[in-house]
């Protein structure tokens, strides 16, 4: 929310006594890497609901040329459940990537007068099922709609990446009623915060170090806004309005975990087929071998690529600190180094057999040579008789 906004809307009433403290919703975000590849053409529409480009405001100071990846997005109708607290409307919404990967993400609406309420929303059982379940068989329908689209789809997507952000509205309100900063309601309640982010019930018995650890990296802009980050959740106190753009660093983070984590799998099938083709029969001709190692090289180079782009977003400074957090926390940087270490091993593997190739030629060749020679001898003795 900018400073004039501020300005303009009035602070939100403290609540009565014995009602809910907390409101706000929490946002389950579940990635899926569904195909190696999808075709470069426009979708207009997605289990029979329009399709749009993600797009945020920029609410904070930043430069002029904001730029940030707008992924294909459809919006579902919204379901009427029946949650740990009673029934429940939940939003559902599906963005699509052009790397073969899509995230949906379920908002669920809470008001829960303690903070430790909002643990039961961690694994989030309804009446007819749990949410990893309608989440797994909304996933299937995509999947099933998006077949056309898809270049080799991987047939083990079901292996999702899971993030879950609990979103308190602002402003925060003490036991007194009276207004608070979130930093200073963050340190009252740091333990009651790790607790929540670990999925501890026994908060009294929370160390010291698990709850420095698992709320060492938070960041707030305003007074009345806070982000903490932890490895598989998140808190997100803030105006409802300010909640998507943050939301969206964090999905968008989640989905290179999820893409990473893919392509590892890949380069470690491809080393091992690579090194089972190279222990076999050292005659056995190699041009299947270097024709699938040049393609997986290509192929990690245009991945790269479209994985950075997904990252365009750096306009906004307070949003490019989160994503710094988020990603060092998720340890996207080793998963980076790994796959670039994969990656020069099989490129060591391109040029040894690059060389034993031309060295065969050579060998075909001088051979050959020295056959000429031979039969040019036998011709020029031959004349001589």
């Amino acid at each position: 929310m900018s400073m004039a906004e501020t300005s303009e809307n009035p602070v939100r009433p403290a609540p009565q006594t014995g009602t809910a403290r907390y409101t706000g919703e929490v946002v389950y975000i579940y990635a899926f890497d569904i195909a190696y590849d999808t075709a470069r053409r426009p979708m207009t529409r997605l289990l029979g609901q329009a399709v749009e480009h993600f797009s945020m405001d920029a609410n904070r100071r930043s430069p002029r040329q904001l730029s940030f990846h707008r992924p294909e997005m459809v919006r579902l109708p919204v379901l009427e459940r029946v949650g740990p607290h009673g029934p429940v409307p939940i939003q559902r919404t599906i963005k699509f990537l052009s790397i073969g990967a899509i995230s949906i993400t379920v908002r669920v609406p809470f008001a829960v007068p303690h903070l430790q309420d909002l643990i039961a929303f961690h694994d989030l059982q309804f009446s007819d099922g749990s949410l990893q379940d309608h989440v797994y068989q909304l996933a299937h329908e995509v999947v099933v709609e998006l077949k056309g689209r898809l270049q080799s789809p991987h047939p083990h997507w079901m292996e999702e990446e899971a993030y879950t952000v609990f979103c308190i509205a602002a402003p925060i309100w003490t036991a007194s009623d009276r207004p608070t900063t979130a930093l200073h309601w963050f340190q009252a309640h740091r333990r009651q915060v790790a607790a929540l982010l670990a999925q501890e019930l026994e908060i009294e018995r929370l160390s010291q170090q698990e709850t420095d650890e698992s709320t060492s990296r938070h960041l707030s802009y305003y007074e009345d806004d806070l982000v903490v980050i932890d490895w598989d959740a998140a808190l997100l106190i803030d105006d409802p309005s300010a909640f998507d753009e943050t939301l969206h660093i964090l999905e968008l983070a989640n989905l290179q975990l999820t893409e990473l984590e893919a392509y590892d799998r890949l380069l470690d099938d491809a080393l091992e087929r690579s090194y089972r083709d190279l222990s076999r029969d050292p005659l056995r001709p190699r041009r299947d071998i270097l024709r699938e190692l040049r393609e997986i090289r290509i192929d990690m180079a245009r991945f790269n690529d479209e994985l950075s782009n997904t990252t365009k977003f750096f306009g906004d400074w307070h949003l490019a600190r989160i994503h710094e957090q988020i990603t060092t926390r998720l340890h996207l940087a080793e998963w980076h180094r790994t796959i670039e270490g994969k990656l020069r091993i099989l490129n060591d593997l391109y040029q040894i057999l690059k060389h034993d190739q031309a060295n065969r030629w050579m060998v075909i060749l001088e051979a050959t040579i020295v056959l000429l020679f031979i039969i040019d001898l036998v011709i020029l003795f031959m004349g001589l008789q």
